[in-house]
C-alpha cells in the first residue's frame, strides 16, 4: 500500500482538526477508544483512512489499530498514524498519553485539500464527528479551520512565547475559528449565557458542558467575506474587549494574503521559481508568488563573442575533456540521492540541482573553502556538459578552469566563472541560476 503524504501532493490548503480530550487509562483500552472509532467510522465518509501505520503498514481494520497501538507502546505513550491511499489526502494521528503525564487522547487531523469541504453536508457530518469526541472526550479547547489562516492567525501560540503558550494553553478567546469546542471552563470565563447566545451557525451545549461553535455551514469558504463577517461577530460577540472593525479588518487582511495570485514568472527562471514557491509554507505561498512575479533576474555576463574566444592551451585537449567529465562526476555523486535526474545532465537536471542548492542553502550551510575547491569546479563542469550535449557546444579546454570555455553558436561561455558567483549565496542561486544561462545559451546558439 502507498499511502498518500500531504507534502508530495499539490501544495492546496486542508482542513486542520487539533482535538485533545481527556480519557480514563483505568478503562480497558478497547471500550476506552470505542466511542472514537465509532464516531470515525459513521462520519468520515469519503475521508475515511484505509491505512493504519505502527512498526508497519496495514489495511485499516480495528485489529490493525489494536496491533499497531501495542508496536509502539512506550511508557508514557502510543502512537499510530491514520492515512488513505486516494484523494483527498489524510495525515491522522492518534496519541494516547499515560500517567504520570496527563491522561490524553490526541488526535490531530489534516485532510487535503480544503476545497474537499466545499459541500455543506460533508462538513455537517464532520462537526457530528468532532461533537461526538468532544461529548465522550472532555476539551479545554478544539477547532478546525484553514491550516493555511490558522498559520496567519498565530496559532497555536497566538503571539506568546513558546513556554508561556505550553504553560497557559488556549487559557481564552484568542482567536474563533470555524469550528470551535470551548471547554467548560472557557465557557465559564466567556459567561455560559454570553457563550449560547453567540451569533453563529451552529451553537450547541454539550452534555459535559463544553459548547460546540460552528461559524459558517462549510469551511472551505473560510475566507469568503460573508464568513468573514460571521467570524469577526462570534468573535467579537466572546470578546467584547476587542473592536469588531478590527478583527474584521484583520480577518480581511488574512483573506487578501491567501487569495490566489496567477504566476508570472520571467520564463528564463520560471521551472525554478515554481520549485521555489512549492517549497513556501502554504500561507506564505501567494505573497511569495507575487513577489516572484516582479522578480527579473540580471542578464549572464559570462560569455565573450566566439571571435574572443580564448584559443585552447593546454597540452592534451582529450585529457583535459575527460578531466571535465570526472568534475562532472563529482556533482553527480554529491546529489544523486536529492536529486535523481543529476545522472541525466539535462536542461531539466539543471533546475532539480538549482533548486536542491537553494532549498538546502548550500552556499551558507557549508565550509566556504570547500564549496569554492569541490562544489564550483563540479557545478561548472556539469553546466559545461549540458551545454555540450544538449546545444551541441564544443569545449575550449584551458588551463585555468575559470578561463575553460563552451562554444555555442556565435558565443562562448564561461562555466566555471558561472558557478562561482552562483555559489556566493542563496540569492545569488537565483540570480545566476544553472537554468536561467542554459536558457539564454539556448537562443543564442544560431
Amino acid at each position: 500500500m502507498k499511502r498518500l503524504k500531504l507534502r508530495d501532493l499539490k501544495a492546496e490548503d486542508s482542513l486542520q482538526l487539533d482535538f485533545k480530550g481527556a480519557f480514563d487509562p483505568r478503562a480497558a483500552r478497547d471500550d476506552e477508544l470505542e466511542p472514537f472509532l465509532q464516531a470515525l467510522e459513521m462520519y468520515a465518509g469519503e475521508w475515511m483512512p484505509d491505512v493504519v501505520e505502527g512498526k508497519r503498514q496495514r489495511k485499516y481494520a480495528r485489529a490493525a489499530i489494536w496491533k499497531a497501538l501495542e508496536e509502539e507502546r512506550q511508557e508514557r505513550y502510543t502512537h499510530i498514524g491514520l492515512y488513505r491511499t486516494k484523494w483527498p489526502a489524510l495525515d491522522m494521528t492518534l496519541r494516547l498519553w499515560f500517567p504520570p503525564l496527563s491522561p490524553q487522547l490526541n488526535i490531530p487531523i489534516q485532510v487535503k485539500p480544503l476545497s474537499f469541504f466545499a459541500e455543506a453536508e460533508r462538513c455537517r457530518q464532520f462537526v457530528e464527528m468532532v461533537r461526538t469526541w468532544a461529548s465522550r472526550y472532555p476539551v479545554t479547547h478544539a477547532s478546525a479551520h484553514s491550516s493555511a489562516d490558522e498559520e496567519l492567525a498565530g496559532a497555536p501560540d497566538f503571539g506568546r512565547d513558546e513556554k508561556t503558550s505550553r504553560r497557559d494553553g488556549f487559557d481564552k478567546i484568542y482567536e474563533v475559528f470555524w469550528l470551535n469546542v470551548f471547554g467548560p471552563r472557557l465557557v465559564e470565563t466567556v459567561g455560559r449565557e454570553r457563550m449560547l447566545s453567540t451569533p453563529a451557525h451552529r451553537v450547541e451545549e454539550l452534555p459535559n458542558g463544553s459548547v460546540l461553535l460552528v461559524t459558517w455551514p462549510t469551511a472551505a469558504d473560510f475566507a469568503s467575506d460573508e464568513a468573514r463577517l460571521a467570524q469577526a461577530r462570534a468573535h467579537a460577540h466572546l470578546r467584547p474587549d476587542l473592536d469588531f472593525s478590527s478583527l474584521l479588518r484583520t480577518l480581511r487582511e488574512r483573506s487578501a494574503t491567501l487569495a490566489p495570485v496567477e504566476p508570472r514568472f520571467h520564463p528564463d527562471v520560471a521551472p525554478l521559481l515554481s520549485r521555489v514557491v512549492d517549497d513556501c509554507a502554504i500561507h506564505e505561498r501567494q505573497r511569495r508568488i507575487a513577489e516572484l512575479n516582479h522578480y527579473q533576474p540580471p542578464e549572464p555576463d559570462e560569455w565573450l563573442p566566439a571571435s574572443a574566444a580564448l584559443p585552447s592551451d593546454v597540452a592534451d585537449p582529450q585529457q583535459a575533456l575527460g578531466h571535465y567529465g570526472d568534475l562532472a562526476e563529482h556533482l553527480v555523486a554529491l546529489l544523486h540521492t536529492q536529486v535523481p535526474s543529476v545522472f541525466d545532465e539535462t536542461p531539466q537536471s539543471l533546475t532539480e540541482v538549482d533548486y536542491q542548492f537553494w532549498h538546502q542553502d548550500f552556499p551558507t550551510v557549508f565550509e566556504r573553502h570547500r564549496i569554492d575547491a569541490h562544489a564550483v569546479p563540479a557545478i561548472g563542469a556539469y553546466l559545461g556538459q549540458v551545454l555540450v550535449h544538449h546545444l551541441g557546444g564544443q569545449w575550449i579546454p584551458r588551463q585555468k578552469l575559470e578561463e575553460a570555455q563552451v562554444r555555442v553558436g556565435t558565443r562562448v561561455w564561461l562555466p566555471f566563472v558561472r558557478a562561482w558567483r552562483y555559489m556566493r549565496s542563496r540569492q545569488s542561486l537565483l540570480d545566476s541560476s544553472l537554468t536561467q544561462l542554459y536558457r539564454v545559451a539556448e537562443r543564442h546558439r544560431s
